[in-house]
């Protein structure tokens, strides 16, 4: 059955700008509610990358209503999950529990929207705390050369930067910078609330406007980045170092996923890599094995995996490839090979039964991604925070009207070896005793 993914939406504004997207499923006495702001490393200046997932942090420690053991235990006591996410273009918070404690969640979040403390002996544990996931990420090669080749990949964009933020802005941000970014970013007119299950509009609704309808929002003052061109010249980055493995990452450019093009790259990378599924809540899942770097890498041993993602971002992002080489393994042989796979696809060479298999593959997997209520209730706020609902809502539509000469003019576009990043990670030695 078609999934009807605007069936029972409920959307208003609120006089102080907060939107508010309502679903109505009735399945289970649950609720999914997820909260989303503005506010990602795509609105940081230089010296001051990782404020945005360090306020994320933050927003757990505590409000002048709630602890932060308050908060930790809010929703694990009634058996429900909570979590949060920042991006390069948004972070949000969610809470999944039982419908009959909704009001608790929206309360919560009404609260640290204008009253978290931001208490400065919190500030110093978190910077240790966000400076040690910094250095144990950096312990694996496979970050060290995807925090090099996203580097590469922009010239000034934000986009170039890793959420965690730079080591040296991290011992550098103060607990003014911090506070002075939530009081600026967290306001109703940059957030959208998104509540999906078992609800009753108008009585969530009323309790919305109660919680939320006295905050005010102010003058928000957003750093918004132009666009860059495409880039006119490839970039090689080459890397050596202890390790158990090679790794090879392949970087280039996509559109923003409003764009229209979006839809057929979408298939380019089902057919190349395997789909993705856009959604850290899919369940289930499709296997890339049938995809034509898979099948070349994989299959005939250059490679010991090899797996593509595609960002969906407000401004034109990236798409990678990433292959694991084993040790004795040759990434430049690995190259080649997606190098062959790539111009076979920008050369014509791709039936209609293989392109249909790759739509049928994106399909079904964004259909695995919007079977829960936590999902319907993601995809809510999540292609409103770089599109509108309607790109969710059309998304299976838009990718099964995805035409062949669609797929070859947006892989001539794209795919083009001078506009790639190309990162190598030759590996000195493997473990120790071999």
């Amino acid at each position: 059955m078609p999934i009807n993914l605007n069936h029972n939406l409920h959307q208003v504004q609120l006089n102080n700008g907060l939107r508010v997207m309502l679903k109505e499923i009735h399945t289970a006495p649950v609720t999914s509610t997820w909260i989303w702001y503005g506010s990602g490393a795509r609105n940081e200046l230089p010296g001051k990358t990782g404020l945005s997932h360090w306020v994320e942090h933050m927003q757990f420690k505590g409000t002048r209503k709630f602890t932060g053991e308050d908060i930790d235990n809010l929703v694990s006591r009634v058996g429900g999950y909570a979590n949060a996410f920042t991006s390069s273009d948004w972070t949000t918070y969610f809470e999944t529990m039982p419908s009959a404690h909704l009001h608790t969640t929206l309360e919560l979040e009404a609260d640290r929207m204008v009253s978290s403390l931001f208490d400065p002996v919190e500030v110093e544990t978190e910077r240790t705390v966000i400076i040690s996931e910094r250095e144990g990420s950096e312990n694996y090669p496979e970050f060290r050369l995807d925090e090099a080749v996203q580097l590469r990949s922009f010239l000034a964009h934000p986009y170039r930067n890793e959420v965690l933020g730079s080591k040296e802005d991290l011992l550098g941000i103060t607990r003014d910078d911090l506070y002075q970014h939530y009081r600026n970013y967290y306001q109703p007119a940059n957030a959208i609330l998104c509540i999906a299950g078992d609800i009753s509009p108008q009585a969530v609704l009323d309790d919305v406007e109660n919680l939320f309808g006295g905050i005010s929002s102010g003058p928000l003052t957003m750093s918004i980045p132009t666009p860059e061109k495409k880039l006119d010249t490839g970039d090689l980055v080459e890397m050596k170092g202890p390790g158990e493995a090679h790794y090879l990452e392949i970087s280039w450019r996509c559109p923003a996923a409003s764009d229209p093009d979006f839809f057929a790259y979408g298939i380019i990378e089902s057919l190349l890599s395997g789909p993705s599924s856009l959604n850290m809540f899919g369940s289930g899942g499709i296997s890339n094995r049938t995809s034509r770097l898979y099948q070349a890498l994989v299959e005939e041993d250059y490679a010991a995996s090899v797996f593509g993602d595609l960002s969906a971002n407000i401004d034109p992002g990236v798409y990678k490839v990433f292959a694991t080489i084993q040790p004795e393994g040759d990434p430049w042989a690995a190259l080649k090979v997606i190098d062959d796979q790539v111009h076979r696809i920008t050369s014509r060479e791709l039936s209609v039964t293989e392109i249909e298999r790759a739509i049928k593959q994106a399909r079904a997997l964004f259909a695995y991604s919007s079977d829960n209520i936590t999902n319907q209730a993601f995809w809510m706020g999540y292609a409103s925070s770089f599109a509108d609902y309607q790109w969710v809502a059309e998304y299976l539509t838009r990718l099964g009207s995805v035409t062949p000469s669609q797929v070859l003019r947006i892989a001539q576009k794209y795919l083009q070896a001078e506009q790639r990043v190309v990162g190598v990670y030759q590996a000195t030695r493997t473990q120790e005793g071999s």
